[in-house]
């Protein structure tokens, strides 16, 4: 079995493989729990950048919350399920914020996304290589210390 760094480290090299950060986090997630779908990571390219390129929620955040709802929730309506992956998004939400001082890409970065100069200024300054890969470590090793105490 992996060890939580060996998963993390796989996540980043996923992620400079050109994968974006959340589906370097849901692929590996998945993985690791041999979940296996035509729709992984697929489901997950949209998420990246903030969403879109938006600058809102983190992609590696957002693709830790999808892992936990491949985890633990269901395909039919169920209370519980619904209730149990709330208790660990919250908590795994609360983690990455603690650990990185946010939860919004374009804080985390420090540019907006969605202005193509400020983009560009974010590309030439390596902030994509040198950041967001330890966001999407990060996530990975949260999301790993969750599941494998199966306490929220």
């Amino acid at each position: 079995m992996l060890k939580k760094s060996d998963l993390g480290e796989k996540a980043k090299t996923l992620f400079h493989e050109s994968y974006n950060c959340s589906q370097g986090v849901l692929l590996t997630m998945c993985q690791h729990w041999g979940v296996e779908s035509d729709l992984i990571p697929k489901i997950a390219m949209g998420f990246g950048g903030g969403m879109g390129r938006s600058g809102s929620i983190c992609g590696a955040v957002t693709g830790g919350v999808m892992a936990l709802g491949v985890r633990y929730g269901g395909n039919e309506p169920s209370v519980e399920k619904r209730f149990l992956t709330y208790e660990y998004t919250r908590k795994f939400l609360e983690r990455f914020e603690k650990m990185n001082g946010g939860i919004l890409c374009r804080d985390l970065i420090g540019y907006t996304l969605t202005d193509p100069d400020e983009h560009d200024k974010a590309a030439k300054s390596g902030v994509f290589q040198k950041k967001c890969p330890t966001y999407v470590q990060t996530a990975v090793e949260i999301l790993l210390e969750l599941t494998e105490s199966n306490t929220p």
